[in-house]
């Protein structure tokens, strides 16, 4: 029954549903066409698309400004002791108006907003990019797993099933064939891990990132190539088209213009208005010009003074920002570098290693090595086989990695002038 088990669920991973996409630059990745769209669905850059149309529906009310006009009416009715009753009515009409200035910074503010809205929707399609990057590599691994794993279960199976027969035919102990039974059952284990870290990987696939069909049978990967351009170049173009980077320095200079612009709100806007009077049942009619004019204070100052801290603060922010993607895009080139070089070395493992187990095979055959002999070796070789494949794609993932963040892959061109 167990063994039932593994043979379907590796079955399940290996036939998943989905039709093979078209090859791009790397075969092995889903068309570019559908990555875009795929990262345009995404929650939390619909999420950050949202923030950008609210940015501009927030500088289109910064232009306007925020004082309307107001109208106020009033009726009354005036009783004169010993005299006649009046009908009485007031009007006026005010506004306020926009000190000198203070349309400018308003302005501005709106651009600044728009700006920093922008780059953070920039972000969090680069940010869907890295993560369907890494989802997309690690069930490439998961596959390459299961397919080590179905591997080295078919020939455990085949040699179990020789050691059978020799027992059967009185050419080799019962204890050969015991042990040969507890590698087939370690064999279907590894094959069962295998066959849950695929459906694992292949689950998250399909939830996080729907509209990508997984092919029927995962790519082949090909051998990482080492990179001839200097990590410098890389380094540079990853910092300098980094969104994050643009988004902190866009909102620290929209901190400074809003810093100016409380300050400039020391002055109070003044009202100006019209106002109609009509008394004694139209016999007094008058028509005047109102003037409110507040006087700021203590508030107004510390409010001032809270927004230049706001300033300084997203200053601070964004050379933290700067240093922190420096930082990162540094360690990103040099894990590419040291991961080529250990796919390098894996590869170089492996070759020795199926050389050794084909030495120990041929010497089984022979009747010079236990079947222990044989079953380390095959083991070993299973295992420098799936730390190949893991390496492998590990070294490419990280070079891919640089291209993402260089804005190369699964950006639009426009974001390299970023």
């Amino acid at each position: 029954m167990r063994r039932l088990r593994s043979t379907l669920a590796l079955a399940a991973c290996l036939a998943l549903p989905g039709v093979a996409p078209a090859a791009t630059d790397a075969g092995y990745l889903p068309p570019e066409t559908l990555v875009l769209q795929a990262i345009a669905a995404h929650p939390q850059v619909q999420a950050a698309a949202a923030g950008a149309r609210r940015a501009e529906a927030e500088a289109r009310g910064l232009a306007a400004g925020a004082h309307e006009p107001t109208l106020s009416l009033m009726s009354q009715q005036r009783r004169v002791h010993g005299g006649l009753d009046y009908r009485e009515y007031e009007a006026q009409l005010t506004r306020g108006v926009r000190l000198p200035g203070k349309a400018r910074l308003d302005r501005e503010l709106g651009r600044l907003g728009r700006e920093v809205a922008g780059l953070q929707l920039a972000d969090a399609e680069h940010q869907a990019a890295r993560l369907l990057l890494a989802q997309w590599m690690e069930w490439l691994r998961a596959e390459g797993g299961v397919a080590q794993a179905q591997a080295q279960l078919e020939l455990v199976q085949r040699d179990r099933d020789a050691i059978a027969r020799r027992v059967t035919a009185g050419d080799a102990a019962r204890r050969d064939l015991d042990s040969a039974q507890a590698a087939l059952s370690q064999a279907h284990a590894q094959a069962t891990e295998a066959a849950a870290r695929c459906e694992a990987a292949r689950i998250a696939l399909r939830t996080t990132f729907p509209s990508i069909p997984l092919p029927g049978r995962a790519p082949a990967l090909p051998e990482p190539v080492a990179d001839d351009a200097g990590a410098q170049l890389h380094i540079d173009h990853i910092v300098s088209r980094s969104h994050e980077i643009g988004a902190a320095e866009r909102e620290a200079e929209r901190l400074d213009r809003a810093a100016l612009r409380a300050r400039a709100e020391r002055r109070p806007d003044p009202s100006v208005g019209l106002r109609w009077l009509d008394e004694r049942g139209g016999e007094e009619r008058s028509l005047g010009v109102v003037v409110s004019i507040p006087f700021g204070g203590a508030a107004r100052s510390a409010t001032a003074d809270a927004q230049r801290a706001s300033a300084e603060a997203g200053s601070a922010m964004a050379e933290s920002m700067r240093r922190m993607i420096q930082r990162e895009a540094e360690q990103t080139v040099r894990h590419a570098d040291a991961a080529w070089r250990l796919w390098r070395d894996s590869r170089q493992a492996l070759e020795a290693v199926r050389a050794s187990t084909a030495k120990v095979r041929r010497a089984y055959a022979l009747g010079e090595a236990g079947i222990a002999e044989l079953i380390a070796a095959q083991r070993q070789e299973q295992e420098s086989a799936l730390a190949e494949s893991d390496a492998r794609a590990n070294a490419l993932e990280a070079a891919l990695l640089i291209r993402v963040d260089a804005h190369e892959l699964w950006h639009d061109a426009g974001d390299n002038d970023a």
